[in-house]
C-alpha cells in the first residue's frame, strides 16, 4: 500500500478515540413545559441528559405515558461497547501495520456491520421504550407509541422528537468515508509499499 493510503488509515482508526470523547447519538426533545428543550446523549458507555437535570426530567416525562425510566445501569451494551470500539481501533492499526489491502477492506466491514448493529440495536430500544407502555399510565391514548426517530424528527403529541448523530456519530461516519478513500487513493499509481 502507497504511504498515503496508510495514513489515511491511521488517522481514521484514530478518529474513533473521539467516541470515548463525545455522544454517539443525541435526542433532543422540545415541548411547552420545557422551553428550552431537553436532551439525552447516547455514549460508547453511558447514558447522559444534555443538561444535568435532563435524564431525570424526561424519565418524569416518560412515566407520564407509561414508558419505563432510562437507566443507563441495566443496559448491557454500555457495558461492552467500549471493548468493542478499543478493539476496532487496535484492528485498524493492525491493518496499517500489514500494508494489505484485503485487511482494509474487511477492516471497513467490520466497521460497517458494527455500526448497522447498533443502529439495529437503538431501533429495537427506542421501539421497546416507545410501544411497551405500563397500561396503568396517568396519561393513557388509545394506539398511541412514543418510540423516537431513528435520525429526524417527529411530533409525539405535543413533544417534538429530534434525533441525530452526535460528534461520535459523525466521526464513526467519516472513519468509514476515509478509511474507504484511503482504498480508493491506494488503487491510483503504482504502490510504494508492499501489497
Amino acid at each position: 500500500m502507497k504511504t498515503k493510503s496508510r495514513i489515511l488509515l491511521l488517522a481514521a482508526a484514530l478518529m474513533l478515540i473521539s467516541l470515548y470523547f463525545f455522544p454517539i447519538w443525541n435526542i433532543d426533545l422540545h415541548a411547552p413545559q420545557y422551553p428550552e428543550g431537553i436532551g439525552l446523549r447516547i455514549w460508547v458507555n453511558q447514558i447522559t441528559g444534555e443538561k444535568k437535570y435532563d435524564l431525570s426530567n424526561i424519565n418524569k416525562l416518560n412515566h407520564y405515558i407509561g414508558m419505563k425510566p432510562i437507566e443507563p445501569e441495566s443496559i448491557p451494551e454500555l457495558n461492552y461497547m467500549p471493548y468493542i470500539v478499543g478493539s476496532i481501533i487496535l484492528l485498524g492499526i493492525l491493518v496499517v501495520l500489514l500494508k494489505r489491502k484485503k485487511l482494509v477492506i474487511g477492516w471497513i466491514g467490520i466497521i460497517i456491520l458494527v455500526a448497522a448493529l447498533g443502529l439495529y440495536d437503538f431501533y429495537s430500544w427506542g421501539y421497546q421504550y416507545g410501544h411497551n407502555l405500563n397500561p396503568e399510565a396517568p396519561i393513557k391514548i388509545p394506539g398511541m407509541a412514543y418510540q423516537p426517530p431513528l435520525i429526524g424528527s417527529k411530533q409525539l403529541l405535543n413533544i417534538k422528537a429530534v434525533s441525530l448523530p452526535g460528534v461520535g456519530g459523525l466521526a464513526l461516519g467519516a472513519t468509514i468515508l476515509i478509511a474507504t478513500a484511503a482504498v480508493v487513493t491506494d488503487k491510483k499509481g503504482k504502490p510504494d509499499d508492499a501489497k
